[in-house]
């Protein structure tokens, strides 16, 4: 499941693993603008990531970290949508994983500087996606999920199905393969 919080629309994720590709189970936002009061925007964000996590019972959760603007209370608010979405997802027993938005776009474009329609691009190819959302805060939260998947799929160790622990265990389990001048 991966989120991009937000005060004013929340996009949310969740992408199927199985042994193939990631698939798109669901890429929406929720709407807060409606609501004037911090407060009760906050408890729409908590209930409907809540909600989510009951009906698809996902195994992780990524969210992307807030940046630093020149806006205090605008980061404030930001900080207090991404706490309640965390608090929902650690009640549930979730681990919660966060991502800068530029390890975000690195992991989805290959480029950490990239912008919200070059990672729409990318998502559309890598995920086979037609319709382009109403709202880019629905495809970052996907990118987020994409993202959070990318970083947990190690390279099985050829013939034995045994996942790596990262360039350590494959240089151990490959010591022909080192080059050196």
């Amino acid at each position: 499941m991966g989120i991009d919080p937000g005060t004013q629309v929340m996009g949310y994720a969740l992408l199927r693993v199985d042994k193939k590709e990631p698939q798109v189970l669901l890429m929406d936002v929720l709407k807060l603008t409606g609501q004037k009061d911090i407060y009760a925007r906050l408890e729409m964000i908590h209930s409907r990531v809540t909600e989510l996590i009951g009906a698809y019972h996902p195994t992780s959760f990524a969210i992307e970290a807030p940046f630093f603007g020149k806006n205090v209370q605008s980061m404030l608010k930001l900080g207090r949508a991404q706490g309640v979405a965390i608090a929902a997802a650690m009640q549930a027993g979730l681990t919660v994983t966060e991502y800068s938005p530029k390890k975000v776009k690195q992991s989805i474009t290959g480029n950490g500087n990239a912008d919200k329609e070059q990672v729409w691009e990318m998502l559309k190819r890598v995920l086979q996606i037609v319709e382009k959302p109403q709202y880019f805060d629905a495809t970052d939260a996907l990118a987020v999920a994409l993202c959070h998947h990318y970083q947990f799929k190690l390279p099985a160790v050829a013939g034995t199905g045994k996942k790596l622990k990262g360039w350590e265990a494959f240089i151990q389990q490959h010591p022909g393969r080192i080059k050196t001048k």
